[in-house]
């Protein structure tokens, strides 16, 4: 795997395979890798002949308080983990490179209506920042394919909106959530927890799961549901931000008449803000 940290130099990589005829994925991440990241990488090297993966912590995604400064960076380990996996390339720029007019003046991508609600709502700008941060990434990789986890389902959403809406000519493909044993969805942020901790945020994918049954059962209205589980978490020690039920097609609140549902929550919990989501039909 060749690690390059350059526009410049990720270009001409590029260019050298895509004039071979070879087909070219993308993985974008912030790093501090984990089993879903390479789970991503996995996907990606049975969709195409070569793999390019970023690691970038984007400062426009993050709102003030937030944990930018602090992010985990494991730039040796996540280097090692994609050896392992078979990337090819590795791109790892700087913010100067990402940004190099600075963040005050920068040209920003609005999503509307995906961006709006749930994570939007509650971390005001977090979607313009990630939608032109991959977007950028985008026109400087030009991949054929793009792959990025279910787990940050309405950044999906945001992605897929965009693509569609701006012409990109690129495939995006969700890989599902990967989880530890018990149930908690794999995330960079969860090494803020201890082992204890773990444990017990795990309780938060088995109230989708809680959720989902009730819904399906269809003896409560989706308001009890999800005011019930709300109740469920906060007497567990959370701070809900949300627990949702919404059409899988644009993330509007579900009503009886729909059949593709996500159910979708964030929650703080410890240290951590956590994210979640189950899909499925009724």
């Amino acid at each position: 795997m060749k690690t390059v940290i350059t526009i410049a130099q990720l270009r001409a990589e590029v260019q050298g395979w895509r004039s071979e005829g070879e087909r070219i994925a993308f993985v974008p991440t912030m790093g501090n890798l984990h089993a879903g990241h390479f789970r991503l990488v996995q996907e990606a090297k049975k969709a195409a002949d070569r793999v390019v993966v970023s690691i970038f912590v984007n400062p426009t995604q993050f709102g003030e308080g937030e944990d930018f400064g602090s992010y985990p960076r494991t730039i040796e380990k996540d280097s090692s983990g994609l050896i392992e996996m078979g990337a090819d390339l590795l791109f790892l720029p700087a913010v100067e490179e990402m940004y190099p007019g600075g963040r005050e003046l920068v040209t920003f991508i609005e999503v509307p209506g995906v961006s709006e609600m749930l994570c939007g709502e509650c971390r005001p700008g977090h979607f313009r920042g990630v939608a032109t941060v991959v977007c950028k990434l985008f026109n400087m990789v030009g991949p054929d394919l793009a792959l990025f986890g279910e787990k940050d389902f309405q950044q999906l959403a945001v992605i897929r909106k965009m693509v569609k809406e701006l012409n990109i000519p690129i495939e995006i493909q969700g890989v599902p959530t990967v989880r530890e044993k018990n149930g908690l969805a794999l995330s960079s942020r969860n090494g803020y927890l201890s082992v204890n901790e773990r444990e017990q945020a795990s309780l938060l994918s088995r109230c989708l799961s809680d959720a989902k049954e009730a819904i399906l059962a269809g003896k409560l209205s989706i308001e009890v549901i999800e005011t019930a589980q709300i109740e469920r978490l906060k007497e567990a020690g959370f701070k809900p931000e949300y627990f949702s039920v919404v059409r899988c097609s644009d993330l509007k609140r579900a009503n009886s008449d729909d059949m593709e549902l996500v159910i979708l929550a964030a929650a703080q919990f410890g240290v951590p803000r956590l994210i979640d989501n189950l899909s499925f039909n009724r």
